[in-house]
């Protein structure tokens, strides 16, 4: 069984609640995005996962993009917050989680990007090279929202 998405009326009432993050990563010129394959069901997604107990939201980003991808990143900018009261993620263990992601934008200054135990393909892409892949969750949404330009704070 694959880890499924699926959707219906506050079908996340079923999960229980779990919190994390994505990242963003920008190829140089901001026009191609690294995503990368997942194993358990063979969407492509940003790197990222859950945040453990005790680990800052930041830590937790900085922990995923390290296992997933090898490399090493800091945090730029938070891109979004988001939750879906429609959406259910089924494991292949049973276990349904309600999800809340707060994602990242991220720049890499070292380690080598490389496959994981979740990743069997990972690479850059644009938007339009997007649209016919099957993209997991609402990542192509995070992506979209990563491509706006940030909006300042008023103080």
């Amino acid at each position: 069984m694959k880890t499924q998405v699926l959707y219906g009326p506050r079908l996340g009432r079923q999960g229980e609640v779990r919190v994390g993050c994505c990242a963003v990563i920008f190829e140089s010129g901001r026009r191609r995005i690294l995503l990368t394959q997942r194993a358990d069901n063979g969407h492509w997604c940003l790197p990222g996962g859950r945040i453990e107990a005790g680990e800052s939201v930041s830590e937790a980003c900085i922990r995923e993009v390290l296992e997933e991808t090898g490399l090493e990143v800091r945090i730029t900018r938070l891109i979004g917050i988001y939750s879906n009261p429609d959406q259910l993620v089924v494991y292949p263990d049973g276990r349904k989680v309600f999800m809340v992601v707060l994602s990242f934008e991220v720049e890499p200054f070292g380690g080598q990007l490389h496959l994981s135990d979740e990743t069997t393909d990972f690479g850059y892409f644009t938007v339009s090279e997007m649209e016919s892949m099957p993209i997991h969750g609402q990542h192509r949404e995070r992506v979209m929202d990563a491509l706006t330009e940030p909006i300042p704070l008023i103080k």
